[in-house]
C-alpha cells in the first residue's frame, strides 16, 4: 500500500489557512508520516491542479491511496468525481480531508488520524498470514 498526500491551500487566499505554514508542511508530512510523497498545489480544483490529479490518478498502482488535504470533503468529491471516472481511479481510494481552520500541528493530527484509519481498514481486508 502506498499513500500519496496532495495538499491544496486554495490559492493562498483563503483565510482559513492563515495559521498554516505551507512552505514547511510538506516536509513535516514526509518526515513524520509513512507516505510516498507530499505535494502542495495552490489550486487542485483549477486547470493545473486537475491536470496534475489526472496524471497521479492515471499512473497510480492498484494499491495507491490519494489523500487530498484541502477544502470540505463533499466539495472535493464533487470537484474530482469526473477525474476519477476519466482515469478509472477507484473513488474508495481517494480520501478527501478538510485541512482548513488550523495550523500545521492541527493538519498533522488530521492527516495522522486519517492515515491510521486507512491502514487499519486495509489491514482488516488483508488475509491473515
Amino acid at each position: 500500500m502506498e499513500i500519496k498526500v496532495l495538499l491544496c491551500n486554495c490559492k493562498g487566499l483563503c483565510p482559513s489557512f492563515k495559521g498554516t505554514d505551507m512552505n514547511t508542511l510538506p516536509f513535516e508530512v514526509e518526515s513524520e508520516l509513512d507516505v510516498s510523497y507530499t505535494i502542495l498545489h495552490p489550486q487542485l480544483c483549477g486547470q493545473g491542479g486537475n491536470a496534475f490529479l489526472m496524471d497521479v490518478m492515471s499512473k497510480a498502482n492498484p494499491d495507491t491511496y490519494i489523500l487530498s488535504g484541502a477544502c470540505a470533503p463533499e466539495a472535493q468529491d464533487k470537484l474530482f468525481k469526473k477525474l476519477m471516472r476519466l482515469t478509472g481511479f477507484p473513488p474508495e481510494r481517494f480520501i478527501a480531508l478538510d485541512i482548513r481552520g488550523t495550523g500545521n500541528e492541527g493538519i498533522m493530527e488530521r492527516l495522522r488520524a486519517k492515515i491510521e484509519e486507512v491502514v487499519r481498514a486495509e489491514e482488516a481486508n488483508q488475509p491473515a498470514a
